[in-house]
């Protein structure tokens, strides 16, 4: 199916849309156990998303650990709590991996932050904002992405809640599962679009700064 994507998507434009609807299992691990179960699991998949969820800091000076590593494939998405198990032998087992391909977006950064918990070897991933230029989009935001090529809206609403309660409740969960679940419908999306070359590339007009847009002001006067 041809499809009409722009090099830059108006973000006005993202509220307008539909949202996301994640119909998949949510799976929460708190377990060595079940961890080594899940990544089992996982790895029998042929593509797999990932994503990071840490809590948020208010004051200056505070951090904290990666909270959540959420991963999915096309029906499933294991949420595991690294605040309660940390980075036990499975999970370092799945992120070294090298035969499925993990596809994130952003995930040097998640990387850095998984590294200062535990150190390991990373496996085989590939990050979102490394192939979207391939065809024209400016846009690095999983927000902007989904809504560009899917036309439909990811909910950042839970972004700024607290990863480290001891319970995540309902919109939590989908939250951090539609944002792993999201990475591999997108990467298939451009992989495919790549090949067929079945998109029209709309080229969005640059915003003008005040300085530009005084310039054309006074071009116009004269």
């Amino acid at each position: 199916m041809r499809k009409t994507i722009y090099n830059k998507f108006d973000k006005k434009a993202i509220s307008l849309l539909p949202p996301v609807s994640f119909s998949g299992r949510i799976i929460t691990v708190l377990s060595e156990q079940e961890a080594e179960k899940a990544v089992d699991y996982l790895l029998t998949s042929k593509i797999l998303g990932v994503d990071t969820e840490t809590r948020p800091a208010f004051h200056k000076g505070e951090t904290h650990k990666v909270s959540l590593l959420q991963v999915a494939n096309h029906d499933t998405c294991f949420l595991f709590r690294l605040n309660r198990i940390g980075m036990c032998p499975p999970i370092i087992r799945l992120l070294e991996d090298t035969t499925v391909p993990k596809i994130g977006l952003s995930w040097h950064d998640d990387l850095l932050a998984l590294h200062r918990r535990t150190a390991f070897v990373p496996g085989f991933f590939i990050d979102l904002q490394d192939i979207v230029g391939l065809i024209g989009i400016k846009d690095l935001s999983l927000q902007k992405l989904y809504a560009n090529i899917f036309h439909e809206k990811i909910s950042k609403r839970q972004r700024l809640t607290n990863w480290d309660a001891d319970v995540l409740n309902d919109k939590q969960q989908l939250y951090a599962s539609i944002d792993a679940w999201a990475c591999v419908n997108l990467y298939e999306e451009i992989s495919r679009l790549m090949k067929t070359k079945e998109y029209d590339l709309v080229e969005a007009e640059e915003e003008k700064t005040d300085a530009g847009r005084k310039q054309s002001e006074l071009s116009t006067k004269s």
